[in-house]
């Protein structure tokens, strides 16, 4: 695959530490060409589904050949694997912990059929090729997954990295559920900085039930009936449901945070069903 040179980076570091300004300086030093974005650093501590969603949400916007360079990772230093994933569009790196679970279900059939995945074994592309050198076993951005990035990146060959792997670790949480009854069930799975409550629950499934009847939305202590097109449709001080830019339902308020005067917060459960009998 030829590379855009572009590496993403998405991770659960914040702003306050120098671990993210590390993780560039180790990518620039491998391959100075790079060119490094930022989605965001700002997912909860540990909250590999909200970050799984948000990479995967992110990751269509970019050229053919751009490296995303994924770490929410709270099982650093242990038996977990470290992989990449090459799909028809892409490049992943990343924790095998369930971070690629929403990119891996976005794909098509054949596109995961012409994917490959390795787990990052080969220690040349580490941070340092040294025999003994030893990564930190609570910083393997720095000394594992940043290394690969850069020289994915630079052009080397996904199977440079080490052997191959049949599967990656999936979560169940990318997808909602459909009930027996035809209710959707799904999960708030992220909140983002205006407190729009957004959720697992594409605007497919959505649309379909709402051709069916009067659509009622619940989380918590929220009842909403119907859709509206635009944020601005809502009232002032009253919840509404809406088809988000990334196609997915959310809960919101006008001109105000639907999370915090709710008390809505992710992995908050929402169900979707048709009124009547």
């Amino acid at each position: 695959m030829e590379r855009s040179g572009i590496v993403t980076l998405t991770t659960d570091f914040g702003l306050a530490d120098v671990y993210v300004g590390v993780l560039k300086g180790v990518i620039w030093s491998i391959y100075p060409q790079a060119r490094i974005v930022d989605l965001t650093h700002q997912i909860l501590p540990q909250a590999v589904l909200q970050g799984a969603f948000l990479l995967a949400e992110a990751c269509p916007y970019f050229p053919y050949g751009t490296v995303h360079l994924a770490v929410v990772d709270p099982g650093v230093g242990t038996e977990r694997a470290a992989i990449a994933l090459e799909t028809p569009h892409a490049l992943f790196v990343a924790p095998d912990n369930g971070l690629l679970s929403c990119v891996w279900e976005n794909l098509s059939a054949g596109e995961r059929a012409a994917s490959r995945l390795v787990e990052l074994s080969e220690r040349r592309y580490w941070r340092s090729p040294a025999v003994d050198f030893q990564p930190a076993p609570t910083f393997h951005g720095r000394d594992i997954f940043a290394p690969v990035a850069a020289h994915l990146a630079a052009g080397l060959p996904l199977e440079a990295l080490g052997q191959p792997r049949e599967s990656l670790v999936l979560l169940e949480g990318c997808r909602p559920l459909r009930l027996e009854n035809g209710s959707i069930l799904g999960q708030i799975v992220h909140i983002d900085r205006f407190g729009n409550c957004r959720t697992n629950i594409g605007a497919d499934w959505v649309e379909e039930l709402a051709g069916q009847g009067e659509l009622k939305i619940v989380c918590g202590t929220c009842r909403l009936t119907g859709l509206v097109r635009t944020y601005a449709e809502g009232e002032p001080g009253r919840p509404l449901a809406l088809i988000g830019s990334h196609g997915r339902l959310e809960i919101a308020l006008r001109e105000d945070s639907a999370a915090a005067r709710l008390g809505l917060r992710i992995g908050d459960v929402v169900r979707v069903y048709r009124a009547g009998p």
